[in-house]
């Protein structure tokens, strides 16, 4: 599996489609929005495939304009990053893709028999191999360091609603033979309250072999104080698959925010995309926005950074990053 920062032929997304995920007509027309906006700036950098069903293919052309390719697909939910093929390279310039099981985020929503399958119906789009891996997982729960590292949580791949009675060394065997890692980083948990039941994209990702980013959290009464520090504590004792130590770089906390019901949002700095010559990061109007902007350009001088709004997308249990999947160039 290429690392997210190596080029990219395309970027591939899909349509909000789920009334009752975003809770009304108006917060669905906001994400719709914000998905938008988001193709738009990365077709600057990258062609972007927007996946819609086909009675909201006319709609979501006109609303993300020219720039952006609509396709229509049967699809039950608009994560493309956990619902997407996780594309793979054999190493002689061929390129296929990983279709995982998928089980709507451990059962939580039903139905998911569409996007169960949308993997492959892409990559029999693209006339790409499909190889359907014994395990149920989300992109957004993998994250690789394209020289043979991989980091995960035990949270979501080792949580009894994905892949109960696999082991520990079962399912990192799945890892390294599926998507070519030597070693797997195992975090114990993602951020509190996540449905996603600890997606990595939310906690940290490489920058670099041997340079991992992570979202902190500087209050001790807030549950995600302990989580980090342990996820943090772990980072510092590993070693990479070249036995090299990682270099961490911390990235400020946004405030607490919460919904209409009360409910906390998931907010992290680390739930950005890199595209071609870009960085696409989230905003959430908060203070520590900007100085998390300043830390990622300084990480990736080479790239432009662009931030968006991204509280209208975290509203539905993602990010800017769970809304998009890379297609790597051959």
């Amino acid at each position: 599996m290429p690392a997210e920062w190596e080029p990219h032929q395309r970027t591939f997304m899909a349509w909000p489609c789920r009334d009752a995920l975003w809770g009304s007509a108006p917060a669905l027309e906001r994400a719709r929005l914000a998905y938008a906006a988001v193709a738009r700036a990365l077709a600057r950098f990258e062609p972007v495939t927007m996946v819609a069903r086909p009675e909201h293919l006319g709609a979501a052309a006109a609303i993300c304009g020219p720039g952006v390719t609509v396709i229509a697909h049967e699809i039950d939910d608009s994560w493309m990053r956990d619902t997407g093929p996780t594309f793979v390279r054999d190493g002689q310039g061929g390129l296929a893709g990983v279709q995982w099981r998928f089980n709507g985020w451990g059962g939580k929503y039903i139905p998911h028999d569409k996007d169960a399958v949308i993997a492959g119906a892409l990559l029999h789009d693209l006339g790409l191999a499909c190889h359907k891996a014994p395990l149920v997982a989300e992109g957004g729960a993998l994250h690789v360091d394209g020289a043979g590292t991989l980091i995960t949580t035990a949270q979501c791949l080792l949580n009894r609603n994905r892949n109960p009675g696999m082991s520990h060394t079962d399912v990192e065997a799945v890892l390294k033979n599926t998507l070519g890692v030597r070693k797997v980083i195992w975090l114990e948990q993602g951020l509190s309250g996540d449905e996603t039941d600890g997606h990595i994209d939310n906690v940290a990702c490489f920058a670099a072999p041997g340079r991992v980013i992570i979202q902190m959290c500087d209050d001790r009464t807030d549950a995600n104080f302990e989580i980090i520090a342990g996820n943090l504590a772990r980072l510092r004792a590993e070693r990479d698959a070249r036995g090299m130590p990682l270099e961490i770089i911390e990235l400020p906390p946004p405030r607490i925010r919460k919904d209409g019901q009360g409910a906390r949002l998931i907010l992290s700095y680390v739930n950005f995309y890199l595209a071609n010559g870009a960085l696409i990061m989230p905003s959430f109007d908060d203070p520590a926005d900007d100085p998390a902007r300043q830390i990622l350009a300084a990480v990736f001088p080479e790239r432009q950074i662009v931030q968006l709004p991204a509280l209208d997308i975290v509203l539905g249990g993602g990010g800017i990053h769970c809304i998009t999947q890379q297609m790597p160039a051959n």
